[in-house]
C-alpha cells in the first residue's frame, strides 16, 4: 500500500515519500509547517488512501501523557463502594482506555494522529517515548500488560510553537511541510472550487501572493484560507476587475478571510495612506 493524493488532498511528491517512508520504516511521522497547511488532514487522507481508519488524539496544554495510555477512576470506585455497589471488586470496570490503547487493541492496523503535539507540556513527548517505540504498556492497576495487535501508523503534527526534545524527534521521521508552489496550489483549487473561471483564478491568485509577500506581513494567509477566500469571491459573484488593487484601496475585497490580526490590516490602510500621500 502506498499514500497517494485522493480526491480531495492533494499531496506534494516529497510528501507522499515522507509519509511512505515513515510507513516503511514503522516510525512515527513527525509534521510541521505552518497553520493551515493540512497537516490535520493529511493524517485523514492517508486513512483514506490506505483504507485505514483513524483515531484522533487532540492535544491541549493541559493533556497529559497518561491519557492516551489510560485514566483510572478512583472517585468512581469509591462511591460505588459507599453505595455497596459490586462492581468495586474488578478494577477492570473503572479503567477508561485512551487513545494509544484504542489503537493498540484494534483487529486492524489504524492511522493514529498525535495532533498539534506541541501544545502540552514540554515532558509529554518524552513520556510517550517507550510507548511509541516498544508499541506496549503496562496498567499497574489491573497487572496486565497492552501490545499492540497491529502496529500503527502513528502521524504527530506540530505547529512549531515549542522545540520538542532530541530523544523524541531521533525516534521520529520528519517532514516540513512548505507552502505549495503556484502549480500545485491551483490543483488543490481545483478539488475544492473546479468551477472557478481561468481568469478570476488568475487574479485572485496574482492578488494573493502580493499579500503574502508583503514585507511586515504578522501572520501570512495559508491553504485553508485563500480556499475560503475563493468560496466568498464566488457566493458574492466577484469578477476579475473587483479584486484589483490599487494603492487607494490596498485592503484586499473581503479581507477578513485573508488578514486574521488587527496589525496586518493595519498594514494595509498604511500603505494606502502612504499611497495617497504620494499622489
Amino acid at each position: 500500500m502506498k499514500f497517494t493524493s485522493t480526491e480531495t488532498y492533494i499531496a506534494a511528491d516529497d510528501l507522499a515519500v515522507a509519509v511512505n517512508a515513515a510507513v516503511t520504516l514503522e516510525r512515527p511521522l513527525l509534521v510541521k509547517g505552518e497553520p493551515g497547511t493540512g497537516k490535520t488532514e493529511l493524517a485523514r487522507q492517508v486513512a483514506t488512501s490506505l483504507g485505514m481508519e483513524i483515531i484522533e488524539w487532540n492535544i491541549k496544554s493541559t493533556t497529559r501523557a497518561q491519557q492516551g495510555l489510560y485514566e483510572y477512576d478512583a472517585v468512581s470506585r469509591l462511591r460505588d463502594s459507599q453505595l455497596g455497589d459490586e462492581r468495586v471488586h474488578e478494577v477492570a470496570h473503572y479503567i477508561r482506555k485512551g487513545k494509544l490503547w484504542q489503537a493498540f487493541s484494534s483487529n486492524k492496523k489504524v492511522v493514529l494522529l498525535i495532533d498539534e503535539i506541541d501544545k502540552a507540556d514540554i515532558e509529554f513527548p518524552n513520556d510517550l517515548l517507550q510507548e511509541l517505540d516498544r508499541m506496549t504498556f503496562h496498567v499497574y492497576e489491573t497487572g496486565a500488560t497492552i501490545e499492540a495487535r497491529h502496529r500503527p501508523v502513528v502521524i504527530i503534527t506540530s505547529n512549531n510553537e515549542k522545540e520538542l526534545p532530541d530523544a523524541f524527534l531521533r525516534r521520529c521521521f520528519f517532514h516540513y511541510i512548505s507552502f505549495p508552489e503556484p502549480d500545485i496550489l491551483r490543483q488543490i483549487i481545483e478539488v475544492h472550487h473546479p468551477n472557478l473561471k481561468p481568469q478570476l483564478l488568475e487574479t485572485a491568485l496574482t492578488q494573493f501572493f502580493e499579500i503574502r509577500d508583503t514585507p511586515g506581513l504578522k501572520k501570512k494567509p495559508s491553504t485553508s484560507e485563500v480556499l475560503d477566500w475563493l468560496k466568498l469571491i464566488l457566493a458574492e459573484d466577484l469578477k476579475p476587475e473587483d479584486l484589483r488593487r490599487d494603492g487607494i484601496n490596498a485592503l484586499p475585497r473581503l479581507h477578513g478571510a485573508l488578514l486574521k490580526n488587527e496589525q496586518d490590516v493595519h498594514l494595509f490602510e498604511r500603505l494606502a495612506f502612504m499611497s495617497k500621500s504620494n499622489r
